[in-house]
């Protein structure tokens, strides 16, 4: 399927959120632990933690409310299923979310970048926030812009992707009559991210 330059339908659209933990020395770099996935519509099509694929030091349970019991359990998927389930679920899809980067680099994952929809790079979203070169965080965005609250406690993927979805969907008509024009609306993401993109 071509990229999608013109408005997508509901079913061509998809969100997608990652929970990390920490790895290496330090606990400083990402690994994927917790992965959802949701329709057009909120309906969760993947939901799981995800089995470690190096040694975690830092599980940041306070922000991600992840433990070694939710790695380790029998639910939880291997790192190699969850990334073939992923990378099925959303070909051809248009992919939601806010800082997609994060989640498409710690899934190993690169998407064609006409077929991303970034509310961290939304131009209007920074323009309503007075932050038009800064990343502005999600729980900032959903309060803000849609009077609601997330991540309250601790990070949940599913309602992160859902929140995504819905400030996409506040902006859906604008957005996509930008991209229809030739005038891509959003900001770049960070430049030592773009092997994540196609």
């Amino acid at each position: 399927m071509a990229p999608h330059y013109g408005s997508p339908t509901a079913d061509q659209v998809l969100a997608l959120s990652c929970t990390v933990v920490g790895v290496g020395p330090g606990g400083n770099t990402s690994m994927v632990a917790r992965v959802a996935i949701c329709s057009f519509r909120g309906a969760a099509l993947l939901e799981c933690y995800v089995v470690p694929t190096m040694a975690v030091t830092d599980y940041r349970t306070s922000t991600t409310g992840i433990t070694p019991a939710h790695l380790s359990s029998a639910a939880a998927v291997k790192f190699n299923d969850v990334q073939r389930l992923v990378a099925d679920i959303i070909k051809d899809k248009v992919i939601v979310g806010h800082s997609l980067w994060n989640d498409l680099s710690v899934l190993g994952i690169p998407h064609p970048a006409v077929n991303t929809r970034d509310v961290a790079l939304y131009q209007p979203f920074r323009n309503a926030l007075r932050s038009p070169n800064q990343l502005v965080r999600l729980p900032t965005l959903t309060f803000h812009l849609m009077g609601r609250r997330c991540q309250e406690g601790q990070q949940n993927p599913l309602e992160n992707a859902r929140a995504a979805l819905d400030l996409y969907r506040s902006h859906a008509n604008e957005w996509e009559n930008s991209i229809r024009e030739g005038q891509w609306p959003t900001a770049l993401p960070p430049s030592t991210f773009s092997r994540c993109y196609l």
